[in-house]
């Protein structure tokens, strides 16, 4: 049994699809969101969308980092975190304008106070500022924020988004065919829209991240910030402290706690070009979200072949955890992004608008794999010295 599920979480969510899986698919089975009728208007034209996602343990290490460093505002990365992992799903089906959103905080009042709820909310609005300077407009509509302490030990921040958006402008992912090639975004470095460097990591797979990296002493002085029910050998295994400095070229003043906490990186900026320039190019879009590099096989159509053999060398923050962790590449692979969390699938001819598009924002970009023809449907990884299949 790897480490991920000892501790109690799943990178594929097997027991969440099978409760799922008898529920309404909606207009396009394959689209990384579900697209429903137009359910507001009523019209044949529009879909309805309405997606909820949030930070999830990432809040545990905002507050870890908070106690031990007393930056509260830290806590703005969290509000952003729970913010993109709705957005950025929403691209893949090709919205990105016009977006309500609703937040959904659960607090444990006795050890998060109104100032850390200020911060996770106030940082929602200034991030929903942001956006719309580059056309991408998100309505905050407010939200749920219950203390329920019995609940949780400090605090979860989730949200939801929802749109009415042209049925026509829908990317359904049933255009991703053989012969296509998949171009990578990647997670880590700095584009001109984040004001440092990017880690990479993302909102997935920080139960394992956090265990793996950070020191017993974080179990035994901060009992609130895990499942005291879990094994010992699973807890806080790691060597670091939040504040232990790691050399990153380019950047100084780097640490665990901010490589750990670098907030999700929107790609909405680099989307929006695309989609209303280049949509019929588009034949597919992928976030590698919870699953990692595995995450194309849940909505890739067909029994087709998928190659990745070009992907980004992992940035640091990904060394760090394996080398912690002991883990695999197999595991790695399919917990995290490993560097690159967003992937296109297109025409080979087409490939370099779409990397232009990223590198014009400073992201780095190539093309990571191809999609072939196959008897079967499987995954295929090729890294320096070795292939996994999944």
């Amino acid at each position: 049994m790897s480490l991920y599920s000892k501790r109690g979480v799943s990178a594929q969510k097997e027991e969440v699809h099978a409760a799922v899986q008898h529920l309404d698919q909606g207009l396009f089975p394959h689209a990384f969101c579900k697209v429903y009728p137009d359910y507001f208007g009523n019209d044949d034209n529009y879909v309805s969308v309405m997606h909820a996602d949030g930070a999830g343990t990432k809040s545990i290490l905002a507050y870890l980092y908070w106690k031990e460093t007393g930056d509260v505002t830290v806590w703005k990365g969290i509000a952003q975190d729970a913010i993109v992992m709705n957005l950025d799903d929403l691209l893949c089906v090709g919205i990105y304008d016009n977006i309500v959103f609703n937040s959904t905080i659960d607090r444990n009042k006795t050890i998060i106070p109104g100032e850390v709820l200020s911060q996770v909310i106030n940082g929602s609005q200034q991030l929903f500022d942001e956006l719309k300077t580059f056309g991408i407009n998100i309505h905050y509509l407010g939200g749920e924020t219950a203390d329920v302490g019995d609940v949780v030990r400090t605090i979860a921040v989730n949200g939801t988004m929802t749109s009415r958006w042209p049925k026509n402008k829908i990317i359904s992912n049933e255009k991703i065919k053989a012969g296509d090639v998949i171009v990578g975004f990647a997670s880590y470095g700095q584009s001109t829209y984040e004001t440092a460097y990017n880690s990479g990591l993302g909102s997935n797979g920080l139960t394992s991240a956090r265990h793996d990296v950070l020191s017993k002493y974080y179990a035994d002085n901060f009992k609130e910030s895990y499942n005291t029910g879990l094994a010992e050998e699973v807890v806080y295994i790691g060597k670091h402290k939040l504040t232990d400095a790691v050399e990153v070229k380019g950047h100084t003043g780097i640490t665990i706690g901010k490589l750990l906490l670098s907030p999700t990186r929107t790609y909405a900026p680099v989307m929006r070009e695309l989609l209303e320039n280049h949509f019929g190019k588009l034949h597919g879009v992928i976030h590698c979200s919870g699953g990692g590099q595995t995450k194309c096989m849940k909505y890739i159509p067909g029994t087709v072949r998928v190659i990745k053999d070009n992907l980004f060398e992992p940035p640091v923050i990904f060394d760090i955890i394996q080398k912690n962790s002991g883990s695999n590449n197999k595991e790695m692979y399919e917990v995290f992004n490993m560097g690159c969390r967003l992937e296109i699938y297109c025409d080979p001819t087409n490939a370099e608008t779409m990397i232009a598009a990223a590198k014009s924002f400073n992201i780095d970009a190539q093309v990571i794999g191809r999609v072939e023809e196959s008897v079967k449907k499987e995954l295929i990884i090729k890294l320096k010295n070795e292939a996994i299949v999944y």
